[in-house]
């Protein structure tokens, strides 16, 4: 046979028919990247939900990130500096702020001792602000990080770079969505990627936060709510039960399995995948959500109350989460940009009042994941986009309230649970609280540190789109190898 026979069989071939027949050609291949198979070689699998091995042994199975949206000031609770507060009032040094940006400030601004009081705790001695009564108990229980920086001052920005790599675009997979793509869900009925938000508000990136960039859809995170129906558009539409429902959903797996060649489009499965996971999710997240299951003592632990949207039952729900197999729960809580513009947002008073809905119920989700087995395959993270700075936000030199100005150069996480170093501090800043002067750690570290204790290598986590390979930490990231058990 000569080469124009087969020219003129492909000529006799639709273009749909050529891309799904061509298993081999341009169709296999379009297939391959947008299931993400040029991204992992033990991938891709039909079912975007399978768990697929690790690069590694993983430490955890789990994360809880706890994302303290606005900024809190670490020299308000970790980060004890008794200069400033010697030099409270007194004008910042120039050699500190020349040649920088802040958002808020301009000129020469005082510095800003900490109003509140420090002391050591536990066996490891860490420094801890009254303001956190119940973490200072279980300080021999965190890793706590004071040499954290960013790139970024502005909330949006700073939020988009720590939760999916960049700062510039709203189009970049969140962490959580990474983490869902590179090793599937633990259970069928369930995400493997729930998110929660309180507050009152949406943190400043919005729902890019926990959104699925250019992954399939199916790695998004799913938003929960502690009031009415936990998922929006969960229950059936009035006049439709549980069995219509399932005949529905195969009559749409039919038709798109109809299609020429059995070529159903990427997004289509993903679709299908999350209609199917949908209805599992019927029948066991009201029981999972339900709150008055649980015992008074640990109730009360959380400070919860069932029904109530809080923090606190936030932090009760994502231990429940995590117990039932889900991989990455992620809790967003708005209310710590304490500027000091008005009397809602001076420090001296209301800092105390946001700890105070937040200590008690990390402190207790950390205790109860203890107490039931769980601590030591679960990560919990707790940390904001960035820190606050050492002197007085400019705009509230005259006035009757205080607060600090954002300040990417210089702040404090904590860690807690499998694979890390208890009871260890890591890193250190000037006397004064400005900048890093030990064990300096970007947030593209923390995000390859993550993944590492997941079983995930950073450099090899990768989705190819626009002709590129795409990672989470771009071309950055080092492991913080200090902190590793």
């Amino acid at each position: 046979m000569t080469p124009f026979y087969f020219l003129d069989q492909l000529r006799r071939q639709t273009r749909r028919h050529f891309l799904g027949a061509g298993s081999l050609g341009l169709g296999g291949l379009a297939m391959g990247m947008l299931r993400g198979g040029s991204a992992r070689a033990n991938s891709p699998v039909a079912d975007p939900f399978l768990p697929r091995p690790s690069h590694h042994a993983a430490k955890v199975r789990n994360v809880i990130f706890l994302s303290m949206s606005g900024g809190p000031s670490h020299l308000d609770l970790f980060d004890y500096k008794p200069e400033l507060i010697k030099r409270n009032g007194q004008p910042c040094p120039e050699s500190l702020i020349k040649g920088k940006a802040f958002a808020f400030t301009a000129g020469v601004p005082s510095l800003l001792g900490t109003p509140q009081s420090f002391r050591q705790h536990g066996q490891s001695g860490a420094w801890m602000s009254g303001a956190l009564p119940h973490l200072a108990r279980i300080a021999d229980d965190l890793t706590i990080i004071r040499s954290v920086y960013s790139d970024q001052f502005n909330h949006g920005p700073a939020e988009l770079l720590l939760y999916t790599g960049i700062p510039r675009t709203a189009g970049r997979p969140s962490l959580g969505s990474w983490v869902t793509y590179g090793l599937g869900c633990e259970t069928r009925d369930l995400p493997g990627f729930v998110v929660f938000v309180s507050g009152g508000s949406l943190p400043s990136a919005g729902k890019s936060g926990w959104g699925n960039g250019f992954l399939p859809s199916v790695y998004q995170g799913v938003q929960c709510r502690t009031g009415g129906d936990p998922v929006l558009y969960l229950s059936d539409p009035e006049g439709m039960d549980r069995a219509l429902r399932r005949t529905t959903l195969d009559a749409i797996g039919d038709l798109n399995r109809l299609q020429p060649g059995g070529l159903i489009h990427p997004e289509s499965e993903a679709r299908l995948a999350q209609y199917e996971m949908a209805y599992r999710m019927q029948a066991v997240v009201p029981e999972l959500m339900d709150l008055s299951r649980e015992a008074r003592p640990v109730l009360a632990s959380y400070g919860a109350v069932p029904g109530a949207p809080s923090f606190a039952n936030n932090c009760l729900l994502a231990r429940r989460l995590v117990e039932s197999g889900v991989r990455f729960v992620q809790l967003f809580d708005w209310g710590w940009d304490f500027h000091g513009t008005n009397a809602n947002e001076d420090i001296r008073e209301n800092l105390g009042k946001r700890c105070r809905l937040m200590d008690q119920p990390v402190a207790a989700l950390i205790q109860d994941l203890k107490n039931r087995g769980l601590l030591d395959e679960t990560l919990v993270v707790w940390m904001g986009e960035f820190g606050r700075t050492p002197f007085r936000e400019g705009r509230t030199s005259e006035g009757p309230h205080i607060g600090r100005d954002h300040h990417p150069m210089s702040n404090t996480m904590f860690m807690a649970g499998g694979g890390i170093k208890p009871g260890f501090t890591l890193g250190a800043t000037d006397e004064l609280g400005f900048e890093v002067v030990e064990a300096p750690v970007h947030l593209h570290d923390i995000q390859a540190t993550l993944l590492h204790l997941l079983g995930l290598d950073h450099t090899r986590l990768t989705y190819r789109f626009q002709g590129r390979d795409f990672r989470l930490t771009d071309i950055h990231g080092q492991l913080i190898h200090q902190i590793l058990a």
